[in-house]
């Protein structure tokens, strides 16, 4: 029955994803994303639904309606360079074919990015994008907190098999991110039950990631309260409000968890974080040796006789995003990774000044806002775990650098004035007051 339902909606989908370059980008994003395809038991679960999705958004390109333009900012810029030198590295690589297995899979990701980047032009774009973006892994969060609760926290959460977020680090990790896309959504949402159920969904997700056991994930949630603690006109309250609700989803969940998140200070003790300790002494003296890297499959004992670290007796993935780029691509990779992500915070920070105190302009202000706050996620989750090339914090690049073109459009100035049809008003609605109250007191 899912096989059919799943089938039933993509071959529905797939016509007007044909017309419409960014309803493939959608149909893209939700399978690639969500894999709605691994919750099926039957023909459906290793359908080349992705597949045929990416020939639909292609020929979109040429008999489609949309007209699309690339946005050439900075970081667009140094994402393509990043790409292109990941394929010049996997022309050096230590392990040839498996680099160019691997990469072939990345080039997937970003060239639907760049198609993203071109198709994705008006307001309500951007809104559904940041829909299927965040509920495509808040299934994940909804499922995997509603576990943790009927097991007492005593279960562990995974994500689904044969994708980024099957394990169950990365999946809390996934999870964390979304939380303030969802928080973006409910305070957008002008439907009170609409609001509810997003503010229980975001629930659901913290109790996911904490079911996860992912020490990362708690360092991540740490640094995301942190920063929107550090933005909050009232200080006091929200500080209060964060302590309260961190107090009683850490209560609520058994000794075991408290026991291993303990372990986070005590790491020369953990068999496992010195292990990735060494893998990361490996990746510096790789990329200290080679100015390529070594490609995308550097992991074996060959590579760990030549370059590990000291007393090393096994090697295992980088576990980081950050030492995953410096062992694959050298220290140049390593430097245009962390450029693409700088150049992302400042386009948000720059997107946040411009529509700052603009009523019109307060659903800018709030979203880039929260993509900040998910990307912080990222990067301190990242430095544990290997999610250099996951699409999410791709997708909310392509997020801030979108709204950036709508706002340089300057269609909403316009709007704003009062000539604007009864579509574009509906698009274009106020944000409830509280928002636009925030707006002007931040």
């Amino acid at each position: 029955m899912r096989d059919l339902l799943l089938v039933g909606i993509f071959l529905a989908v797939l016509p007007f994803a044909l017309r419409n370059t960014w309803i493939g980008v959608l149909l893209w994003t939700w399978l690639s994303l969500m894999n709605p395809h691994r919750l099926t038991y039957g023909f459906a679960y290793d359908a080349p639904f992705a597949a045929a999705a990416a020939g639909v958004i292609f020929l979109s390109l040429f008999i489609g309606r949309d007209k699309l333009r690339m946005p050439w900012s900075p970081p667009v810029i140094v994402l393509f360079l990043f790409v292109f030198w990941m394929c010049v590295t996997t022309a050096f690589a230590l392990s040839p074919e498996d680099s160019w297995n691997q990469l072939n899979k990345v080039l997937k990701i970003q060239v639907v990015t760049a198609i993203a980047l071109m198709a994705l032009q008006e307001r309500r774009h951007i809104e559904l994008f940041i829909w299927v973006n965040a509920l495509s892994i808040g299934f994940y969060g909804f499922k995997g907190g509603l576990y943790t609760v009927l097991s007492g926290g005593g279960g562990r959460v995974w994500g689904p098999a044969g994708t980024f977020i099957a394990d169950n680090n990365h999946l809390a990790v996934a999870v964390i991110m979304v939380i303030p896309l969802l928080n973006y959504l409910r305070t957008v949402a002008t439907a009170k039950y609409l609001r509810l159920g997003l503010l229980a969904l975001m629930v659901f997700c913290a109790f996911s990631a904490l079911g996860s056991q992912s020490r990362g994930a708690l360092l991540a949630i740490a640094a995301m309260a942190l920063v929107l603690w550090a933005r909050a006109p009232n200080k006091a309250v929200t500080g209060v409000i964060l302590a309260v609700t961190g107090v009683a989803l850490i209560a609520f969940m058994p000794s075991a968890w408290e026991e291993r998140m303990s372990t986070i200070g005590t790491y020369e003790s953990d068999g496992s974080a010195m292990g990735r300790i060494q893998t990361w002494q490996f990746c510096a003296n790789l990329a200290a040796d080679r100015l390529t890297g070594g490609g995308f499959s550097i992991y074996n004992v060959q590579n760990l006789a030549i370059w590990g670290a000291p007393g090393a007796r096994s090697v295992h993935v980088a576990h980081s995003i950050y030492f995953s780029v410096l062992g694959e691509h050298g220290y140049i990779g390593l430097f245009l990774f962390l450029l693409l992500w700088w150049l992302a915070m400042r386009q948000a920070a720059r997107l946040r000044k411009a529509s700052k105190g603009k009523p019109e302009l307060a659903w800018v202000f709030h979203l880039v806002g929260m993509c900040q706050v998910s990307l912080v996620g990222y990067f301190v989750g990242g430095a544990f775990l290997q999610l250099a090339y996951f699409d999410l914090p791709y997708n909310i690049l392509v997020i801030l650098v979108v709204t950036q073109r709508w706002l340089d459009a300057g269609g909403w100035k316009e709007k704003a004035g009062g000539t604007v049809t009864a579509a574009e008003s509906a698009q274009q609605r106020p944000l409830p007051s509280a928002v636009t109250q925030q707006v002007t007191s931040s």
